[in-house]
Order: structure tokens, then sequence, then C-alpha cells
């Protein structure tokens, strides 16, 4: 399947009943420098936010932070080249944010890889198996440690939390529905868990400061999930695949005013992603992306 060239305006929207924030806020993106990440940083800066990315590479990260620096003129941005798996380089991007920022108000765990192939577990190397698993799971569960800690120093004032830490796992139907490999389900599915360990955690030990939440953004049309994907995933991706701008365009909004713990801000209903996959199979967004 050949891809077509897709284009999006920028846009920012609010939800009916969504209260507009009118501070800044401090908001750290992990895995900022492409797809999904980068989308979030560039609508989080364009509503006048303070921002900090992180990438594993650092020409990546200065390509990122110069994009951004023309797409939102005059937005208070930062980066730093950081391995969120290396619990070394975790622990010093964490005292980075804080260094520059001072206070976080939000915390959005997007570094991630579905592993290099989609294939079966035994057609896997070990190198591809153990970077998917400690990149995702260990490397969201080191930063979510070392940002409680950032958090419960910073001054709190009311009776709900003030400062939300965002995780992307997987839903029982996340799992099911993936076309990645194992270790990439198993990884997410792990961090969806962990992240109600940490909420449960957090109310035991009665921290009222900080709220803990699971972002579900669906399927994104990114480098991770386009790479050796085939023309059946294609197909899907079609019908049931956003950019990730668009997907940006809805939750930023949604992250910025959100409130409690402990719930799932999902960028669409599962229903509506499951009836356009049937509905594909009548030619319902049929060449969307990639042609025939």
């Amino acid at each position: 399947m050949a891809a077509r060239r897709h284009v999006l305006k920028m846009r920012y929207c609010m939800r009916p009943g969504e209260d507009v924030v009118t501070r800044p806020l401090g908001v750290v993106v992990t895995g900022g420098t492409a797809g999904l990440g980068l989308a979030m940083a560039r609508m989080f800066l364009l509503a006048g936010d303070r921002v900090v990315i992180c990438g594993r590479g650092h020409n990546r990260l200065e390509a990122a932070l110069g994009q951004l620096r023309i797409e939102a003129p005059g937005g208070e941005l930062y980066g730093m080249a950081c391995d969120v798996s290396a619990p070394g380089e975790a622990q010093a991007f964490v005292s980075y944010a804080v260094s520059k920022l001072g206070v976080i108000d939000r915390w959005i765990n997007n570094a991630g890889t579905a592993g290099r192939l989609k294939r079966p577990l035994w057609e896997l190397t070990p190198d591809d198996i153990d970077e998917t698993c400690r990149t995702n799971l260990c490397g969201t569960m080191m930063l979510c440690a070392e940002v409680v800690r950032a958090m419960l120093r910073q001054p709190f004032e009311g009776s709900g939390p003030s400062f939300h830490i965002f995780n992307m796992g997987f839903s029982a139907l996340g799992v099911r529905s993936s076309p990645t490999a194992a270790p990439h389900r198993a990884s997410k599915r792990a961090v969806a868990l962990s992240t109600g360990f940490l909420d449960a955690e957090l109310k035991k030990a009665g921290v009222r400061a900080i709220g803990v939440h699971e972002l579900s953004p669906g399927l994104v049309l990114t480098d991770l999930l386009l790479k050796d994907a085939g023309i059946r995933e294609r197909a899907l991706f079609n019908a049931a695949a956003e950019t990730p701008e668009t997907v940006a365009a809805t939750l930023v909004p949604r992250i910025r005013t959100v409130s409690g713990s402990g719930g799932l801000l999902r960028y669409q209903p599962v229903i509506l992603m499951v009836a356009r996959i049937i509905a594909s199979k009548f030619g319902y967004r049929k060449g969307r992306f990639f042609d025939g």
C-alpha cells in the first residue's frame, strides 16, 4: 500500500463544559520529539504552557526543538536527550524538568516503543524483547517514582489533586485489538495496571496533591505504528487510526482541565472505533491514508 499525503490544519478545541485554564502550566512530555508526543508539546505551547520534552537521540531532539520554536514562537520550551529505560537518565531528566519549570503541573509518560518487528514472540530477538519491555514498563514506573517524589516537594493547597501524571497503557480490549507483537502488548497492559496500583498507593498514603490517570490515544498514525506493518494492518489504520495532530487537539484540552485521580482519558469511545472497523469491511474510509 502506498501512503497518501494527509494534511491537517492545527486547531485547539475545548469540549462543552470544560473549564478554560487561564494560567500557564508546567508540562513535561516524554518522547516529545516525534509523533503524538511532538503534537501534544505543540498544543501545550500554543495554549501558553511552559513545556519540557525529552527524546532518546540528541540530533532528533534538536530538530524537534527547532520545529516547535518555529510553530509556537515565543513559547517557553526546553529539552534534554534521555533514554527513559536507563535509571540514571530517568532520574536526571526529572531533576532537569524541575530545574526548568519549578513546579510540574502535568507529566505525560508518552515515551515508548512498539518493538522492531510485528512478529510472533519466537521470531523476535532477545534485544528487541528487552528494549520494548524496559522502555514501556520499567521506564514508565521509574519516571512515576521520581515524579511523585518531585511533586511531593511542591507547594500544595486545596482538597483535590493539583498535579497530574498520565501513563499510556492498554485496556483489555486494546491488548486484543492491537496488531503489535506480544512484548508491546504485554508491557502496555502492565503500564495500565501499574497506573492503577500507583493511584491506590497514593490514596492509601493520604496524598491529595497528585492525580494519576491512564491516557488512551487509540491508534495514532506514527512511525512506530507503521514499522513492519503489512497490508492488513494498514487497512486497519485507514479505518481506525488518526493523525497525531487530530488526537492531540482533543486530548490536550482535557489534560489541561483534568480533575480527580484514577480516571481514564480516552481519545474516542471504544464502540466508535469498533464501528469504524466493521464499516471498513463495506468500504468506509477506504484509501484514507493508504491506497488499495
